[in-house]
């Protein structure tokens, strides 16, 4: 019993093996595994319904198994079994460094299957009795797509009887102690689309199916004999045309070669696509876009009154299921699509609400861990197919530990931390031996807060914040989680407490002021520290006074990248700058969260301005419109505007206080946990008003805006009370309020340093000066020389519309 491969090259070759059961079994049971993409077949039924099966692990260590129940399809007499077999993640193009056969030279197949007859089992394995041939599937490349001659289809190949003339196989020597039942989701297809335009031009059409997915398309077609179909696919259209930069040098590109004899219905098995549109470049009659991704049960849903918000929400949604192919990836279209540790790690907390991701994140955790103990360090991609160590980096490496915190944290299964534990203690040990003397991370190479908007454009790890005050920050953060974890687990924790202790005091001796300011004055410094509670409390109430003045500074645009962003908005509300963090939420200027929805964006992007304001793309070759990392704020949102949080693991105790904002009217939270549903619904009318529902067996803490809360358990509460002070009435403003009651509103101020700005670059409009109590607009722009009507009418715009 072994893997089996073909005896020529072929991408993608077809086996078969003929066997006899004299009788219908009692029982049969089929295991299926692949170095590539399999799909199987028994007497010419296709077996199961995933794709891209066994998905991609760490080969080397885990290949995982399906199996299936097959009693159904055996006969008595004659039988075959059959498999096509893509060269997949094993043998194929895989990473941006253009390498291919990470794992293997050629396809291979391994199958067994057990027919029980009352006391008596009969196996069938991949062996020499197998044969190899090829078919219609002339190239199956997970980048650059699949070619399909249908004339060239065997057949009957996969029925008994077949007559072609087929070559022996060839064995593969592979330990089979590599072989592991299946844990991870079935990869599968979720669900259709239609075109919601077609553009017909030269010959060619252009179908936009409104959504940046990953998956194929499925054609209908209608044509003679060797009549043939391209389709290619981008995420986005230049001048009305595709454009594939985004792609780099992955082709994104389907043939199909038709049979001829009536319709036909085809679409790819063996590639898998990132895209929003599709040229089709041939005849067809009827075209579906197919939503391909490991399926996850949903466990998380959020909703409000804010359009552009929810539709972030969404798009952090489609992002994710983009991006979790049996791999949580960084991107679905490109020439990389790569198990980043960091992206993950930074979004772990929104993918962990949305979806149960025990089994994805488990199997991957599994990978991390085989490849920490092999190579003796966490790599930066998971699977590791990369050709350079990667060294020990914060947010990166560190998912070792955060992840299976995290997890504990969502489901209350001490058994992740059990199975994590080796992993976690070996990374935080050896970072410990990195140290300097003071106890900081201050040396090795980091990504540190990769992606900052302000970076340079062709160095995405060269943003405003010291690369080792991020490192610093975040090993101050895991090293306590390690310790908690080892007391949990009934492990020594002293040592990793100590550490935990020591390296808080060395990142607060070194970048902290005592009064509260943070070193480099950035918001993902600050961020950072308000967040990982490394400040004194008269600290931290000073240092989100700096974070919340240099969010106002910067316009409320973002101003962070990979380390900071999904902690900006909680560091401001945890401080009291809730108006701030709505403000920064909800700003739609370049760059900012809601500014790529406004550019028509369905997906999460890698850059914050990865298509311009006048509709280019940032071509720095890092230009991904389906990136899920950034979207780590929805934490924020289902924490904070939702009011969920855990106050233990599982969520058998909990927390529900919405902080109402930004103009917000209503929010709904659904959030499936291991005990059951919670249910959090509140809306603003004249009063607030909020109904919860939790399950039986668990209880909450019920806080209200104003203060009041309630001890409450299992079952459906309603609360109300009078309107967050946000809410509450005011006279409107006009030009002759007085400058230091505008510059008290938030909203207003924005919006009039914004029209000076237009006017008067680089000249601030100051609200805290003493003769702001006075000072008027209308007197400023009688004060100022030369002013215009136009800055009059600007500015008495810029009060009405934030009225």
């Amino acid at each position: 019993m072994s893997f089996v491969t073909a005896s020529f090259p072929a991408e993608a070759p077809y086996f078969r093996r003929e066997f006899t059961s004299d009788a219908p079994p009692d029982r049969a049971r089929l295991q299926v595994t692949a170095l590539g993409i399999v799909e199987p077949y028994l007497n010419g039924a296709r077996v199961g319904d995933e794709v891209l099966a066994p998905g991609w692990t760490s080969y080397r260590h885990r290949i995982q198994v399906s199996t299936y129940d097959v009693t159904h399809l055996i006969r008595s007499g004659a039988n075959a079994l059959g498999a096509i077999v893509g060269e997949g993640w094993a043998a194929g193009r895989l990473g941006y460094e253009g390498k291919r056969h990470h794992y293997t030279r050629r396809p291979a197949l391994y199958m067994r299957l057990e027919l029980t007859y009352g006391e008596q089992s009969e196996i069938v394995v991949t062996d020499e009795q197998w044969t190899a041939g090829t078919g219609a599937v002339l190239a199956a490349g997970l980048y650059d797509g699949e070619t399909y001659d249908a004339r060239l289809e065997p057949d009957g190949w996969n029925l008994p009887g077949f007559t072609g003339v087929w070559s022996p196989v060839e064995p593969l020597d592979w330990d089979l102690r590599t072989l592991v039942p299946t844990m991870d989701t079935p990869i599968r297809r979720i669900e259709e689309l239609t075109p919601v335009a077609t553009v017909v031009e030269g010959g060619k059409t252009i179908v936009d199916f409104g959504q940046n997915i990953s998956g194929w398309v499925r054609l209908a077609v209608t044509g003679e004999a060797g009549q043939s179909v391209r389709i290619r696919h981008a995420e986005i259209l230049r001048d009305g045309a595709l454009d594939t930069e985004t792609l780099r040098t992955a082709r994104s590109t389907d043939r199909y070669t038709l049979r001829g004899g009536g319709q036909e219905v085809w679409e790819p098995r063996f590639t898998v696509h990132g895209f929003r549109y599709a040229e089709i470049d041939g005849p067809f009659d009827e075209v579906r876009a197919v939503v391909v991704h490991s399926d996850m049960r949903r466990t998380g849903w959020f909703d409000t009154s804010h359009d552009l918000l929810n539709r972030l929400h969404a798009n952090t949604v489609w992002s994710m299921r983009g991006n979790f192919v049996g791999v949580p990836t960084d991107c679905p279209q490109r020439d990389e699509r790569l198990g980043w540790t960091g992206d993950l790690n930074a979004f772990a907390p929104t993918a962990a609400f949305l979806y149960d991701v025990r089994g994805i994140l488990g199997s991957w955790l599994e990978d991390l861990a085989a490849e920490q103990r092999e190579k003796g360090y966490v790599p930066w991609v998971v699977p590791d197919i990369l050709s350079t160590p990667s060294a020990p980096t914060a947010l990166w490496s560190d998912v070792a530990v955060s992840l299976p915190w995290l997890l504990y944290q969502e489901y209350g299964d001490e058994e992740i931390l059990r199975r994590c534990y080796d992993s976690m203690a070996a990374f935080i040990r050896d970072v410990e031996t990195r140290l300097d003397e003071d106890g900081l991370w201050s040396s090795g190479f980091q990504f540190g807060d990769w992606l900052d908007p302000d970076a340079p454009p062709d160095n995405a790890g060269g943003g405003k914040t010291d690369r080792h005050l991020v490192a610093t920050a975040y090993l101050a953060k895991t090293t306590r989680e390690m310790a908690d974890t080892a007391h949990i687990l009934g492990h020594e924790s002293d040592h990793f407490r100590a550490l935990a202790d020591k390296v808080r005091e060395a990142f607060r001796a070194e970048y902290v002021t005592n009064n509260g300011r943070v070193a480099g004055e950035t918001a993902t410094a600050y961020a950072l520290a308000i967040c990982f509670d490394l400040l004194d409390p008269g600290q931290e109430v000073h240092a989100g006074q700096r974070l919340a003045a240099l969010v106002a500074r910067a316009g409320f645009n973002i101003s962070t990248g990979f380390a900071g962003t999904p902690l900006i908005l909680p560091a401001l509300s945890r401080t009291g700058h809730l108006e701030e963090a709505y403000l920064l939420l909800l700003e739609t200027g370049c760059p900012s969260f809601l500014y790529p929805i406004t550019m028509g964006a369905t997906t999460i992007w890698e850059r914050w301005d990865a298509v311009r304001p006048d509709g280019t793309l940032n071509s720095t070759g890092m230009t991904s419109l389906n990136h899920y990392a950034l979207g780590a704020v929805c934490d924020w949102l289902h924490k904070t505007v939702g009011g969920l949080t855990s106050l233990e693991p599982g969520y058998r105790r909990m927390r529900i206080a919405p902080e109402p904002g930004g103009g917000l009217t209503h929010a709904t939270l659904t959030r499936s946990t291991v005990h059951g549903e919670v249910r959090i619904n509140w809306r603003i009318t004249d009063r607030f008003t909020l109904d919860v529902t939790i399950p039986d067996g668990t209880c909450a803490l019920v806080e209200l805006p104003d203060g009041q809360s309630a001890e409450v358990g299992g079952g459906s509460h309603s609360y109300t009370c009078a309107l967050p002070p946000v809410y509450g009435s005011r006279e409107p403003y006009t030009m002759d309020t007085p400058l230091k009651t505008l510059a008290s509103d938030l909203t207003v101020w924005r919006a009039l340093t914004e029209v000076f700005a237009k006017h008067f670059p680089g000249i601030p409009l100051d609200g805290t000066a003493p003769e702001a109590a006075t000072y008027t607009l209308n007197l400023i722009v009688d004060l100022i020389p030369g002013s215009s009507e136009e800055l009059k009418s600007d500015l008495e715009s810029a009060l009405s519309a934030s009225q």
